[in-house]
């Protein structure tokens, strides 16, 4: 199915775990992508590769959206490559992995600016391209719920971040955008190996109630699904996929 075609994608974190995921899975349906990466630019070469043997137009973006500034180039750079925008995906993260009292205020910061300012701006930025209408969506998790280890500051970041889910889906509906949040349950991605309780994680990720682990090719389906006209009615929720791993906790 090709209900993507003549739109274009905009995922940050886009060259490796999910966020690849996501590119890829629009590309398959025929958007054309920008996949944007902060360091690693052979991942981010190898995705570019990946997405085009789509038969889709794709451009790699090398952006640090801590910077505000190099958000607002980022998305310059799509105008001039696209001309407009249908679809951002935030999907970008990082923290230190570190309990609270451990946290040192530039570790805040890192998280906080990253996880939740980032989005915010791009949300903005992405606005002004989305001439025909659009849609947004915010990749947030668990931790902005529960109390995970290691996950202070990434937990509070994505809190924020699906309280700016629903004020941005009010402010943007006056210029035909939706804007949602998919909270994914425990995918194994390189982001593992940062967290002192690595195996435990990985254990986890065998605790649905399918009897199998998520993977980041579901929570792209989600993610295209709420930038369809059969999810034109769900604006500002949080929409949950894990498995059901959540219902037994």
């Amino acid at each position: 199915m090709r209900d993507f075609e003549g739109r274009t994608v905009l995922v940050t974190g886009g060259s490796r775990g999910i966020g690849r995921a996501i590119a890829l899975e629009f590309a398959q349906r025929g958007a054309d992508v920008a996949i944007n990466y902060r360091s690693n630019s052979t991942a981010a070469e190898q995705t570019r590769r990946d997405v085009e043997s789509e038969g889709v137009r794709c451009v790699s973006i090398r952006a640090h959206l801590g910077d505000s500034d190099k958000i607002r180039q980022m998305f310059s750079r799509v105008e001039a490559e696209f001309g407009a925008l249908d679809v951002l995906v935030n999907n970008a993260a990082s923290g230190v992995q570190r309990p609270a009292g451990e946290l040192r205020e530039k570790h805040w910061d890192w998280a906080l600016d990253i996880n939740a300012k980032a989005p915010w701006l791009c949300a903005i930025e992405a606005s002004r391209l989305m001439t025909r209408g659009g849609s947004v969506v915010n990749i947030t998790s668990q931790g902005s719920q529960k109390v995970l280890p290691y996950y202070f500051s990434v937990g509070v970041s994505k809190a924020a971040l699906e309280s700016m889910t629903r004020y941005l889906a009010v402010e943007l509906a006056e210029k035909g955008i939706s804007v949602n949040a998919v909270s994914g349950g425990y995918v194994e991605t390189g982001a593992f190996d940062s967290f002192p309780n690595r195996d435990e994680m990985v254990s986890a990720t065998e605790n649905t109630l399918d009897g199998r682990s998520v993977t980041g090719e579901d929570i792209a389906r989600v993610v295209v699904f709420l930038c369809t006209d059969a999810a034109r009615m769900i604006r500002g929720q949080v929409l949950v996929v894990d498995g059901g791993a959540s219902l037994t906790i």
